[in-house]
């Protein structure tokens, strides 16, 4: 437990560094974000401090061409910014309220073809900056090739490796945040909404859902057309709980997961637990639930909570498949050929082992030699 944490305090942390100039350098991704972080406009910084209200805003983040798929660097706070290998802010702006963020937001979803015109909400984990997770999404989109226009939601994580406490509290302080953050996407014309978190951030993203199952709102659930949990933080009985409050999942419902994680390894052992649900060894839990378990330990290295992100093989095998959602699928004919696993269906959940393959593992040896 002291060597996990000590490897996650030593790690060097996200702050925003404005370049502007690094937009001719490096590949710009604008990243739309909604949070309840407090804010404070003096310093146009956003704290661990939480908001009852909402801060919108949108930030334009360059990808360095020099690193590889999956990493992530900052500059330190003596260095001077290289944008050929430092993620930085060559614009943001902060909105006063939800409208201006709409109409923003409804502008470049217009911009966009009809049947195209879809939004991917990230929702960051335990232990985040603001600056992290806005630069992890921006990674996510350009190395993942992800449709749609990229959104996040900051949640007043305490960015502490002992906040554990203070941000699972924030987690469910943050759910009216997450959900008003939803309805303003449907309100921009978003036609589809695909939400992915990652962590502690899909326990807040279930309840979210399970409050607007509550609630009655049909409408904006049913325009959600995928979820994706990775490395999730929650105990198998809640999200069977949340499961069946929410009601009819979205379609698909990934789980991205591995029994090499070592910190939710860590989290089962200090809730007195064998597993969480993203290091499960056997989906029988789920087998009355329609989702799919996605098993990436044979990729795991490190930590292994982020493996989907940080391991550029897996970040190559699946960027390169045009339609991620047939290799995904429950026809076993769809997939052969797209995705090199071995698939076991349990009931209604379905569980896809990926296995790697020489011939990429090698390509991307002699990429980094």
């Amino acid at each position: 437990m002291i060597a996990v944490i000590a490897l996650v305090a030593c790690s060097p942390r996200g702050t925003v560094t404005i370049a502007p100039g690094a937009a001719v350098v490096g590949d710009v991704v604008p990243v739309f974000i909604g949070s309840t972080r407090a804010y404070d406009p003096a310093t146009q910084t956003f704290s661990f401090a939480r908001s009852e209200t909402m801060t919108y805003g949108r930030y334009d983040i360059s990808v360095p061409p020099d690193r590889d798929a999956g990493d992530i660097t900052f500059p330190g706070r003596y260095d001077t910014p290289d944008p050929a290998t430092d993620f930085l802010t060559t614009a943001r702006v902060v909105m006063p309220d939800a409208a201006d963020f709409e109409a923003d937001l409804r502008t470049t979803l217009q911009a966009r073809a009809p049947g195209t015109r879809e939004t991917v909400v990230y929702v960051h984990g335990f232990n985040n900056t603001f600056a992290e997770g806005v630069y992890r999404l921006a990674q996510l989109s350009h190395d993942l090739e992800l449709p749609g226009v990229a959104v996040h939601y900051s949640w007043p994580s305490r960015a502490a490796a002992l906040g554990y406490v203070y941000d699972r509290d924030s987690a469910l302080f943050a759910r009216d945040g997450l959900e008003a953050l939803i309805r303003s996407l449907k309100a921009a014309g978003s036609e589809k909404i695909i939400l992915v978190a990652h962590s502690m951030g899909s326990g807040l993203l279930m309840e979210t859902l399970r409050q607007m199952a509550i609630r009655g709102d049909r409408a904006t659930l049913d325009r959600i057309d995928g979820i994706v949990l990775i490395s999730p933080d929650i105990d198998v009985d809640v999200f069977r709980s949340q499961a069946r409050a929410i009601g009819k999942l979205p379609q698909p419902f990934l789980i991205v997961g591995s029994d090499r994680d070592r910190y939710l390894n860590l989290s089962a052992r200090l809730s007195g637990e064998a597993e969480r649900l993203g290091n499960l060894s056997d989906i029988t839990p789920l087998a009355d639930l329609e989702v799919t378990y996605l098993d990436v330990g044979a990729f795991a290295s490190g930590g292994g909570h982020f493996t989907i992100g940080d391991n550029p093989v897996l970040i190559r095998l699946l960027g390169g498949i045009d339609d991620l959602d047939a290799a995904l699928a429950r026809d076993q004919r769809a997939r052969r050929g797209l995705l090199p696993s071995v698939v076991l269906s349990v009931r209604n959940a379905t569980e896809v082992i990926l296995a790697p393959v020489t011939a990429i593992s090698n390509d991307a040896a002699r990429r980094r030699q």
